[in-house]
């Protein structure tokens, strides 16, 4: 099975978006503009500076995103949550503050029935994610790291 990536469209605050995530989680960032696409010339000039694709990408995550909205408009809505997986506790409460910066503090981070560290939040750009980490799995890679 291949790797589900999540996929995001923005209406004109794409690279601003983007670039927050990036302060927040790391990782390599790129942006194809509209002006620079093979698409350029049939595009209202106003759209020049809007991301056509943009990719962050780093060890264990691959976010994508877009300034291109559909004709029916952007819609923004619960129905969609980033789910961010992290390797121990501390990470997740690092992400957590770095992302609920400006944004809306939900669910903060708490032992759950599941065996998890778990919390929830909406961030600036009204984007939900949400936030987990496996005790047991950070207890057996703390193990190995004792080992």
């Amino acid at each position: 099975m291949g790797n589900i990536n999540s996929y995001l469209t923005f209406g004109g605050n794409c690279r601003q978006a983007m670039q927050f995530y990036k302060s927040c989680l790391g990782g390599e960032l790129i942006f194809q503009t509209v002006g620079a696409s093979s698409i350029a010339d049939e595009m209202p000039l106003k759209m020049k500076k809007f991301i056509l694709h943009s990719t962050l990408t780093n060890d264990n995550m691959i976010l994508m995103a877009t300034d291109m909205v559909s004709a029916n408009g952007l819609k923004k809505g619960n129905a969609v949550s980033l789910m961010l997986n992290c390797n121990n506790e501390q990470e997740l409460k690092l992400f957590y503050k770095k992302l609920s910066r400006g944004g809306q503090q939900t669910h903060p981070p708490e032992d759950t029935f599941w065996g998890a560290v778990f919390g929830g939040l909406t961030d600036k750009f009204g984007i939900h994610w949400l936030l987990n980490c496996n005790k047991q799995a950070t207890q057996i890679n703390h193990q190995k790291s004792i080992n």
